[in-house]
């Protein structure tokens, strides 16, 4: 059942994270969809993790190179997220509401994926392995 719930949980805050993105793109006002862009962040920002997952197989150390450099990688995907439509809103390709409301989706949506990997990364019998 907590399971179930954390899924649940899950799935509607990534698609409020999403909402904003597409508010910032597809309302009249800003009418631009050169936000929808960081859709590529969302989609590689667990790379490095599942690489290092995979590469690194001692799970009792504290720490490893590899897995650092896993998340050196993930942070520098997730601040060129953030930076991305700042750039954008800074050159007046976009407009600055529109700004604002993709680095809320990108909030939403990268704390959601931190929660996916919190639920479902544990050791136990039930992991994102899985899926």
């Amino acid at each position: 059942l907590c399971l179930f719930a954390a899924l649940v949980a899950l799935s509607f805050s990534g698609a409020i994270g999403l909402t904003f993105l597409m508010l910032g793109c597809a309302l009249e006002y800003y009418g631009v969809y050169w936000p929808l862009f960081v859709l590529i962040f969302y989609f590689i920002c667990p790379i490095p993790h599942f690489i290092a997952k995979r590469v690194s197989d001692d799970s009792d150390a504290a720490s490893s190179a590899c897995r650092e450099l896993a998340y050196f990688f993930t942070t520098g995907i997730v601040v060129s997220a953030f930076g991305f439509p700042i750039i954008l809103a800074r050159v007046e390709a976009i407009k600055w509401g529109a700004c604002g409301l993709v680095l809320a989706g990108n909030a939403v949506i990268f704390l959601t994926i931190l929660g996916f990997f919190l639920v479902f990364g544990r050791g136990d019998d039930f992991s994102w392995e899985q899926w």
